[in-house]
């Protein structure tokens, strides 16, 4: 069973590791054929590839879905993130019709604009202290491996349910839960100054939708541990999916724009556009 929709987003596969769930992800794209399909930032991990290559033939079926999904006239945009970014320099050029970019405008079938960005520019650890990032994501893998042989355990115990190892430590370490709101609060600050109605974006592998400040914020999450998308409907709806192996969307449809978004929308005096940072492109 497929649910063809306008537009699908995903980031943070982390092709070229033992922790990405390829094959999650192909069943994924298979249920959801598109018009459009964004890579938002950390697709394939150069990090971690210096380390150890971990590069499984579900990894190479997935470059050919999407190169096959290219071909066949969807549009492919690859934002790259901070493990990929080696990609940056790349940015306005095509490979087998995909496109590189280093962020992207994307009108939705409503009229709606978000801004598409990986998001490692709103982390100051990641800008400042890069070695502390490194150290962060070595022990971040650390716990998704782990995660792996408990959901085996799991499973032979036969313990219904998925549980994140990482997920719940994410959730009780307040320095990350604090560190995961300045983030969100970083990227719909700016989203509100170029003056769009929404941000989706990846890096903190951490699914949600949620409103802040009149900003429609959406994280894609990721292909190593959530499992999770955001997927665009025909009429401009926009909902997080988490993938469980089957056909059926888990997130929750985003609500219409309210007053405050409204009266911000009238009220808003234009600023000027950071030519240095960015490019605006249509891609609805």
């Amino acid at each position: 069973m497929t649910h063809r929709v306008r537009s699908v987003f995903i980031s943070d596969v982390h092709l070229g590791t033992r922790a990405c769930q390829a094959e999650r992800l192909l069943e994924f794209l298979r249920a959801y054929p598109s018009e459009h399909l964004f890579l938002i930032g950390d697709i394939v991990d150069f990090w971690a590839m210096n380390r150890s290559v971990q590069w499984a033939p579900s990894h190479n079926t997935v470059v050919q879905k999407v190169l096959r999904r290219a071909r066949h006239g969807d549009t492919v945009v690859f934002i790259p993130g901070n493990h990929d970014e080696a990609l940056r320099e790349h940015a306005g050029t095509a490979f087998g019709d995909i496109r590189v970019e280093l962020e992207w405008v994307h009108t939705a079938a409503d009229g709606r604009r978000y801004l598409l960005v990986h998001g490692d520019q709103f982390d100051q650890v990641t800008l400042h202290h890069r070695w502390l990032a490194v150290l962060g994501d070595m022990g971040y893998n650390a716990l998704v491996r782990a995660n792996l042989w408990l959901s085996w355990l799991r499973r032979v115990l036969r313990i219904p349910g998925y549980w994140s190892l990482a997920g719940y430590a994410k959730r009780k370490v307040k320095t990350a839960v604090g560190f995961i709101f300045d983030f969100e609060d970083s990227v719909a600050r700016e989203t509100r100054r170029r003056q769009l109605d929404g941000v989706v974006c990846g890096h903190i592998h951490w699914a949600t939708e949620r409103e802040i400040d009149g900003v429609r914020y959406l994280n894609c999450g990721d292909w190593v541990d959530s499992c999770s998308a955001i997927v665009e409907h025909h009429d401009g709806r926009m909902e997080v999916v988490h993938w469980k192996g089957e056909p059926v969307s888990r997130g929750r449809d985003l609500p219409a724009p309210g007053p405050a978004m409204i009266a911000r929308r009238a009220s808003a005096t234009p600023d000027s556009p950071d030519e240095g940072w960015s490019r605006e492109r249509r891609a609805g």
